[in-house]
């Protein structure tokens, strides 16, 4: 891809409007969203989406790895994770992973390529380098891959041995995420989380000595004991280590969902939501002064990067694993809890280790829940994606596209956005709309307005910003 420079302007900030519009909204990973999803007592209406989407040859495919063992857990993770110091933990899921694949795999034409690889977890280096390596020839016994296949693996710096770098780059591992969160000791102590910067800098050495091409950070603000100033410092710390790509998340605090999360209401030293939003002002107005683009939400890459390439040429992407360059993919996921996709359906799997063994055991794909999309579903879902991705709508475009008069379908929904018209966050003019440098920060908040099945009362999402 071409590596062209796209400008970084430095954004600027504004607290009244982010005050404004810190409400509960979705992430829009997906749409609908997870909330929408409800059980079904067999996974065979799910499973026909698969087959229907098979009739595609041509259709790519993107793959993803559940992992969940962690070692110790960090207080404020809302992932699905199986805590444990039982290593062959992992031996008895590698042969359950199996089996899922065993029953899925199948389904499809051969021609299909597999142009997308990510390992996810909880913590993707509780596997030593062998089950790294038996996961990988697992993969590569039931999948094709396409030439220039993206794979990448989630990293704890905390978990992490020269083996398994090598492991993951002999298995084609370019791409790396690093949790990181915080280098300043007292917010690591407090989370359950210790992590010298030394433990990072050594991660970040290994995958780049084994051949790693491009390294993601992830940051968390709204932890407790954090201040301006701490950020502040962490950010320092973070641009000397030179990342591609930053993904810095505000923290949700959603104890009935995560109940572990009680654990931080102890702490008396929680940012203030000022704070939290000083420290956001921060963090934007830092990376775009040092050449990143704000491609949206929470994620920054690199002038250079693919993501930012892939957002100026309109083909960036938004799925279950964030922002992504490859487009029109099908989505198959493996593992507690793991969502896949078809272009008319979503389908998740059972979250508890015992569930998901037990359905495998019977000869069953493990899914509990899902959705079938209707057209309109499938229409919204478009709209939504290009608004967190391209940052525009083409009015005429989508008439054609979706054989119907846009402006006058969706007239309710633009009309929802005046509002953030008169706020400067988008422009709307008759030929379409236009995200504005400074609406990039409310992206939840303007794509909310074409969700049809959003309620504000919901608890399920967290704060937009």
């Amino acid at each position: 891809m071409s590596s062209t420079p796209i400008s970084s302007p430095v954004l600027p900030v504004d607290l009244d409007l982010i005050r404004k519009y810190d409400l509960p909204t979705p992430r829009y990973t997906s749409y609908p969203t997870a909330a929408q999803f409800r059980e079904f007592a067999s996974p065979a209406p799910l499973l026909a989406h698969v087959d229907a989407a098979n009739r595609d040859a041509s259709l790519p495919l993107s793959l993803y790895f559940h992992l969940p063992f962690c070692e110790t857990l960090c207080w404020f993770c809302g992932c699905t994770t199986v805590i444990t110091l039982n290593h062959q933990s992992s031996d008895a899921y590698l042969d359950y992973l199996e089996k899922e694949v065993a029953l899925l795999a199948p389904r499809l034409h051969a021609d299909r390529r597999v142009v997308q690889l990510h390992y996810g977890g909880g913590t993707p280096t509780f596997f030593q380098a062998p089950q790294l390596r038996r996961l990988d020839a697992l993969t590569r016994r039931y999948f094709q891959f396409a030439p220039g296949a993206e794979l990448s693996v989630e990293i704890d710096p905390r978990r992490l041995a020269r083996t398994q770098v090598a492991a993951l780059r002999e298995g084609g591992f370019t791409r790396a995420s690093l949790g990181v969160q915080d280098f300043n000791p007292k917010v690591q102590e407090a989370v359950h989380r210790i992590q010298p910067r030394a433990l990072t800098e050594q991660a970040i050495d290994w995958l780049r000595a084994e051949g790693f091409t491009s390294l993601n950070l992830d940051l968390i603000y709204g932890l407790p004991y954090q201040t301006v100033d701490t950020f502040r410092d962490t950010l320092r710390q973070v641009l000397e280590l030179n990342p591609d790509r930053l993904a810095v998340f505000s923290y949700a605090h959603v104890p009935w969902m995560k109940p572990a999360q009680k654990i931080l209401e102890r702490e008396a030293a929680l940012p203030s939501p000022e704070v939290k939003l000083e420290m956001l002002k921060l963090t934007i107005e830092t990376l775009t002064a040092h050449g990143y683009v704000y491609i949206g939400m929470d994620h920054f890459a690199r002038a250079t990067d693919e993501l930012a390439v892939a957002q100026a040429a309109g083909t960036l992407q938004r799925n279950f694993q964030g922002y992504s360059t490859r487009a029109g993919v099908e989505i198959m996921a493996f593992g507690i809890s793991a969502i896949s996709q078809t272009p008319a359906s979503y389908r998740q799997n059972h979250k508890t280790l015992g569930a998901y063994y037990a359905a495998l055991d019977r000869g069953e794909a493990p899914v509990s829940r899902g959705l079938e999309l209707t057209a309109e579903d499938a229409r919204r879902r478009d709209l939504i994606m290009r608004l967190m991705c391209d940052l525009k709508l083409d009015y005429a475009a989508l008439s054609r596209e979706l054989g119907l008069d846009f402006a006058a379908t969706y007239a309710p929904e633009l009309a929802r956005l005046l509002p953030l018209a008169a706020d400067g966050l988008v422009e709307l003019k008759p030929e379409g709309l236009r995200v504005t440098e400074a609406g990039r920060l409310f992206l939840r908040n303007i794509a909310v307005c074409f969700d049809a099945h959003f309620t504000a009362q919901s608890r399920q999402h967290a704060r937009a910003v």
